[in-house]
């Protein structure tokens, strides 16, 4: 019955948008709109389209600070709650159109758009279903015309996009109504217009982690039951209000197995559903002065880092601009220094020094295969060898920092557990014992001083593959 459950379990796998979403690891979200002006969080859909008014707005400088944090893209609010358009949407007069930002010529979904791809980093939209200025809201078929038009506007006038956010924001709008969304027409008109962007969150690429306070599970799951990408799922679990209390509530703890052997025993309809941590830099989503002392540490945002991007998950960091269309300083001074620490941590990897053995393997996938960071090539047992053992040796004693591990995910995901020791004084000592790998495994090594390190997968799917082996430090 293991096995079968196994076997099961390794059919499921990513499609490539999802394995290249994984791929960028680190990216940002710019909660930019009519709110930053108001102080609001939520946007009541009533606010006077001139108080938009940002005198100095920088998308080259977003765009600038987020690469030079180590983010891969960006993702824009193009329409937050409150209806309010950063485009000049042919379907509203409740855009940047009506503001006197560029006399009503702005565009700002267009601005960022340039200046990401000019700094060789990618875009993507985040577009509110729940929109609490339109009359349609809450009249069904109407509402879901507008929406589509705007979601065309947005697929088909800026480029390609990495992504599509939706969140599970659904109240009243301004008729009192509830707007039953067509989610499977939207998806729709995304998979023809922009067929390599993955829909996330509400949407079938990209899973909430479940909060967004950047807390994360120890294990975390890829393969799960089909059932939490439920649109209604994610709306149950979102926000209800604006309030700050929210960010700062952790995983519920009922949610933090969702993929174990134990979690899917019975459970008929599995996906391949990604994690996404999403977390704001400040305590708010949008800019407010009186948060500019309250910036996230650069020890809690590698703590983050290093649990999210390396515990299978990928990490969505905001930074809201301010008034004048600009980052922060104290944003970018600490965006910057997170960048510094992503590059200089992982810069210096000391298995292209290091002989490799491992024991068993599958011919033609020996462990060598683990030095390219790419699929092209992995290491892999044969069937049911679920447990394996593979040393790390240098000529002389290395101070060791972090361990990363990457399976082989076209493959599924397999590994169940593993052990990380190394050798001092003729002696194996136990550095940490871990659960799930994935997409990426960060593992942080105490700055030990050995010149063996040693990883044993103690139990896997069928068989454990390992398509990249890093290990950092002096």
């Amino acid at each position: 019955m293991e096995r079968e459950l196994d076997l099961k379990l390794t059919k499921v796998v990513p499609t490539e948008r999802q394995v290249k979403i994984q791929q960028m690891e680190f990216y940002g979200f710019v909660h930019f709109t009519i709110n930053t002006f108001t102080g609001m969080e939520w946007g009541e859909g009533t606010e006077d389209p001139k108080l938009f008014n940002p005198d100095k707005l920088d998308a080259q400088q977003w765009a600038e600070a987020a690469k030079e944090g180590g983010m891969s893209g960006l993702i824009l609010t193009c329409k937050h709650h409150d209806g309010f358009c950063l485009w000049p949407s042919a379907y509203t007069k409740h855009s940047v159109e009506s503001s006197p930002y560029k006399e009503g010529k702005g565009d700002v979904v267009k601005e960022l758009s340039d200046a990401c791809r000019k700094v060789g980093i990618k875009f993507g939209v985040y577009l509110s279903p729940w929109d609490r200025n339109n009359p349609d809201y809450g009249k069904g078929e109407a509402y879901d015309d507008y929406f589509v038009n705007q979601l065309t506007e947005l697929l088909t006038n800026y480029g390609e996009l990495f992504t599509v956010w939706f969140d599970g924001a659904c109240g009243e709008g301004p008729n009192g109504k509830v707007q039953k969304y067509d989610w499977e027409r939207y998806y729709a008109v995304i998979r023809k217009l922009q067929p390599k962007a993955c829909i996330s969150v509400s949407g079938p690429d990209v899973r909430w982690c479940g909060n967004e306070a950047g807390d994360t599970r120890e294990s975390e799951w890829s393969v799960v039951p089909a059932k939490i990408s439920e649109t209604e799922l994610v709306a149950e679990h979102s926000q209800k209000e604006d309030n700050e209390k929210f960010s700062k509530q952790g995983m519920n703890e009922q949610d933090r197995d969702l993929g174990s052997r134990d979690r899917l025993r019975g459970v008929s309809k599995l996906i391949w559903y990604p994690a996404e941590v999403d977390v704001s830099i400040r305590p708010g989503w949008f800019y407010h002065e009186d948060q500019d002392d309250k910036v996230r540490s650069l020890e809690n945002l590698k703590d983050i880092y290093l649990k999210s991007v390396g515990g299978n998950a990928t990490l969505l960091l905001n930074i809201p601009p301010d008034k004048h269309g600009l980052f922060h300083r104290a944003d970018v001074e600490r965006l910057k220094e997170l960048g510094d620490f992503i590059r200089t941590s992982f810069s210096n990897n000391l298995v292209e020094q290091a002989k490799l053995t491992a024991t068993p393997f599958q011919v033609g996938h020996d462990i060598e295969n683990v030095r390219e960071d790419d699929y092209h090539t992995y290491f892999r047992t044969d069937d049911w060898n679920t447990q394996i053992e593979i040393r790390i040796q240098w000529q002389e004693e290395k101070k060791l920092e972090y361990l990363v591990l990457k399976e082989m995910i076209s493959l599924s995901q397999r590994i169940e557990k593993f052990t990380i020791s190394y050798m001092k004084d003729r002696k194996e000592k136990v550095v940490t014992t871990g659960t799930t790998v994935g997409y990426k495994k960060i593992v942080v090594l105490p700055e030990i001083l050995t010149d063996e390190l040693i990883i044993r997968i103690v139990d896997s799917r069928v068989a454990p593959t390992l398509s990249f082996i890093g290990v950092y430090g002096k």
